[in-house]
């Protein structure tokens, strides 16, 4: 199950319908371990594509190694599919690539209704899982 707050799904949902009708990109770091997703990181979608999404090698990097500075990982990996549902395709489950991310997909096909669903993707095994939405994380 994937855990998050109502503010990082509105940012999440907020930057899908930004760049429609493009696919939007980007990961939420949270602490190594911890499974929480805190730090809401949008990225560029290099092929700038209504079908596709690629982050960009050069932004990437820099983002990944912020997140070893930091001591954090990626707890969630999204993307936006504008035109058809929030559900990975081929090409998104062979470039999975994180075993231990959620993998967050919205749908912007709707104008007024925007799908919001997670998924975990090991060895080219998709299992959707529940989001639970929360105002804020319970203290540890």
């Amino acid at each position: 199950m994937l855990t998050i707050t109502q503010e990082i799904v509105d940012q999440i949902t907020a930057h899908a319908r930004a760049d429609h009708p493009d696919e939007a990109c980007g990961v939420v770091a949270g602490p190594i371990g911890s499974d929480r997703p805190e730090r809401f990181v949008p990225m560029e979608n290099a092929e700038r594509s209504p079908t596709f999404y690629r982050f960009d090698s050069l932004e990437q990097l820099k983002v990944w190694r912020e997140m070893d500075d930091r001591d954090e990982e990626p707890v969630v990996v999204y993307h936006s599919h504008t035109a058809t549902e929030a559900y990975p395709s081929r090409t998104d489950v062979s470039y999975a690539a994180e075993p231990n991310a959620h993998y967050v997909l919205v749908s912007t096909r709707e104008e007024n209704e925007t799908e919001f669903r997670s998924y975990r993707i090991v060895d080219g095994v998709v299992t959707e899982e529940e989001v639970r939405v929360v105002e804020a994380y319970e203290s540890v």
